[in-house]
């Protein structure tokens, strides 16, 4: 991702930076309509496009809207037409036709698949010089792109597109505030399939496939230690009942590592309490990320209070891999509890972490309660998202358990609750828990009756493992009775984030006009 993030900053430097969870929701949602272009090993080009609905393709839209605010996730499994919405070229390459290389394979892609066609919003970077022009003035978007038509005006952007098949179909007003070149306007730009019949081109359906994969979720007993190592035979434990039943994950209960505190000789206050557990973060790293690998099986380690490099102290889910890797991610709001006796901080970023079951994403209990979070998720791609959760009275469990349902549902995915139960004597703030830990689905035809494909017996200690398919969410997003995520109103509403965490890119672009074309316009934002 930073290859590609490094390529449309060295390409686009005038306009908006890409976040990296934009870039990996690109990549996640359709890897198929996603290319790289390399040259000597390096990427030189990369192109993003997603399939949509004609009545989504051609109808008037801007950048933001079509593409959900740039994580390409609009796109539609059983669309009729491939939409481009990123395409870029290092201008250290031109020449070599790697951006008409690119548009042939996006064609080959609309070939294969018996789409309709492609489109997307072509920049006009000389508009914004032919409105001060004397002679072969043009006041309106409109009329720059007939002056190009005629030739009269030569535009580098229109012309490369023209000269590879594309046919305009009117002007995107407002396509792109940003760029300024265009006066923020683009032209909708089509290649017809010659291989479809237009007027009866073949529906797509998504097939019933089956991605299966196997969640064991963890309601953990809280219970006195001697040491570490008495601490890590009970986690051990648990890993190696899940990975004799096969399992691809496992998940771990929020704070479940406070009952090492009972090991120490006297009571500590809270604060004193969350400074000696952070004290633990390194072995507990390397003990979770040994278990992944001796027993294959992805590791969702709960939650557990470290201090970092600023001094601040934050809840964190230490998410160890199956092929060594190591993923952290901090709970974005602290409860008030959290904050007043141990003095947790919130984290600042929240992104989707690549697995070999695909994308998941992590919601540490409060979190769950906050839609926003779990959206950005599956934006980026996450299917599964997992919520390690604390909860003293069943007030709070429901709080939990409602909200991860309701997230479950509107953004068609599944949810996992892992959750402590029983008491810890001597330990501050871990008196008495209530938990019945279960793995949730959407509420629809190919999910379990009441969206629950599996749950614990309350207050329980116990492991509970439930297979669920992956392709049931690909279809029940594409074709199920309700599609939330497709029927959003991005026209109306979005989620943006006012610290963008990770700038690592330009945020939007199409291809460079040609690689023969002067330096004059960097990118053409809708995807040609």
């Amino acid at each position: 991702m930073r290859d590609i993030a490094d390529l449309v900053r060295r390409a686009y430097d005038d306009l908006p930076a890409y976040t990296q969870g934009e870039i990996r929701g690109q990549l996640n949602n359709y890897p198929e309509g996603c290319f790289i272009a390399k040259l000597d090993g390096l990427i030189v080009g990369y192109c993003a496009s997603m399939r949509l609905d004609e009545r989504v393709a051609l109808a008037d839209h801007d950048w933001d809207e079509v593409t959900g605010n740039g994580f390409g996730s609009r796109h539609d499994p059983t669309g009729d037409w491939l939409y481009g919405y990123e395409m870029c070229v290092d201008p250290e390459v031109r020449g070599t036709r790697i951006g008409r290389r690119l548009y042939e394979e996006r064609r080959a892609l609309a070939e294969r698949l018996d789409l309709t066609g492609i489109v997307f919003g072509g920049r006009m970077p000389g508009y914004s010089r032919a409105k001060r022009r004397k002679n072969n003035r043009a006041d309106t978007p409109e009329e720059y792109l007939q002056l190009v038509l005629d030739s009269k005006v030569h535009d580098p952007v229109l012309r490369f597109q023209l000269a590879n098949g594309f046919e305009p179909q009117g002007v995107l007003r407002g396509y792109l505030p940003e760029d300024k070149r265009s006066r923020g306007h683009a032209v909708r730009m089509v290649w017809r399939n010659p291989y479809v019949d237009g007027d009866s081109p073949p529906k797509h359906r998504l097939p019933r496939d089956v991605e299966s994969v196997r969640i064991a979720t963890c309601q953990l007993q809280a219970r006195a230690v001697k040491d570490f190592d008495d601490f890590i035979r009970t986690v051990e434990y648990f890993v190696d009942v899940a990975a004799d039943y096969e399992a691809d994950f496992i998940v771990f209960p929020e704070m479940f590592t406070l009952m090492l505190l009972s090991a120490e000789e006297n009571e500590l206050t809270p604060l004193e309490a969350i400074e000696r557990l952070s004290d633990y973060t390194p072995k507990i790293r390397e003990r979770l990320s040994e278990m992944a690998l001796n027993f294959n099986i992805n590791i969702i380690g709960g939650s557990h209070p470290t201090r970092l490099e600023d001094g601040d102290i934050h809840n964190v889910a230490y998410v160890c891999l199956r092929d060594g890797s190591i993923h952290a991610q901090e709970k974005i709001h602290p409860t008030p509890n959290e904050a007043y006796w141990w003095n947790i901080k919130g984290g600042d970023s929240i992104d989707a972490i690549p697995t070999d079951c695909g994308p998941i994403g992590v919601l540490i209990c409060y979190d769950s309660e906050f839609p926003e979070l779990a959206r950005r998720l599956v934006d980026e791609g996450a299917r599964i998202i997992f919520v390690p959760f604390c909860t003293d009275s069943r007030q709070g469990y429901m709080r939990v358990r409602y909200c991860a349902q309701a997230r479950a549902i509107e953004n068609q995915c599944y949810t996992v609750l892992s959750g402590n139960v029983g008491n810890l004597p001597n330990v501050a703030n871990m008196d008495i828990q209530y938990a019945q830990s279960c793995i949730l689905t959407p509420c629809d035809f190919p999910f379990a009756r009441d969206g629950i494909a599996a749950e614990a017996s309350e207050n329980v200690e116990t492991l509970t493992i439930s297979d669920v398919n992956l392709a049931d969410l690909q279809w029940a997003r594409a074709e199920g009775t309700v599609q939330n995520l497709a029927d959003r109103r991005f026209d109306l509403y979005r989620i943006q984030w006012d610290k963008r965490v990770g700038k690592v890119g330009s945020r939007i672009g199409e291809a460079r006009a040609s690689e023969e074309a002067p330096a004059a316009g960097p990118h053409t934002p809708g995807g040609g």
